[in-house]
């Protein structure tokens, strides 16, 4: 069964995909939405240690990165480059937290799973993106969770 998920607007700054990463380890872990100077330092660092990850699973991954490792992780650590299934897959082990990617039906407008990752660390309350197709992704956040955690904070 499908619970109700709100997109939470992320800059499209090259980081999105980062920021939005970042955004849900924040409420998956009780925290409130971080400031956007806040998730922008925190998506910066996550890109850094996303690059590492990459770097140190170096022959596990570098036959799933177009072109030149090298050349892919240099690119990859400059703050506008945007990010994608590898980086996501490298952000679920930095995190060692699940990480689900959903896409928006065209016809039905229903959000739907497209891709799971870090399954590893857990299925329950994955870490949640929105995908728009475009190269841009979006937080997603379930409004009942964030109305309990404000309910259980008074």
């Amino acid at each position: 069964m499908s619970t109700l998920k709100f997109p939470f607007g992320i800059p499209g700054d090259g980081r999105c995909l980062f920021r939005s990463v970042v955004h849900g380890a924040c409420l998956r872990e009780g925290k409130s939405s971080p400031s956007e100077s806040i998730q922008k330092e925190l998506a910066d660092e996550l890109r850094a240690k996303v690059v590492d990850e990459f770097i140190k699973r170096r022959q596990d991954t570098e036959w799933f990165l177009e072109g030149d490792f090298d050349a892919y992780v240099a690119q990859m650590r400059q703050p506008h480059i945007w990010g994608g299934e590898p980086e996501l897959l490298m952000s679920s082990h930095v995190l060692q937290m699940p990480i689900t990617v959903y896409m928006k039906d065209k016809f039905s407008g229903i959000l739907k799973s497209i891709a799971e990752y870090g399954q590893e660390y857990g299925k329950d309350n994955p870490i949640r993106v929105l995908y728009n197709g475009c190269g841009h992704y979006d937080a997603l956040q379930n409004p009942y969770e964030s109305q309990a955690k404000m309910y259980n904070k008074r």
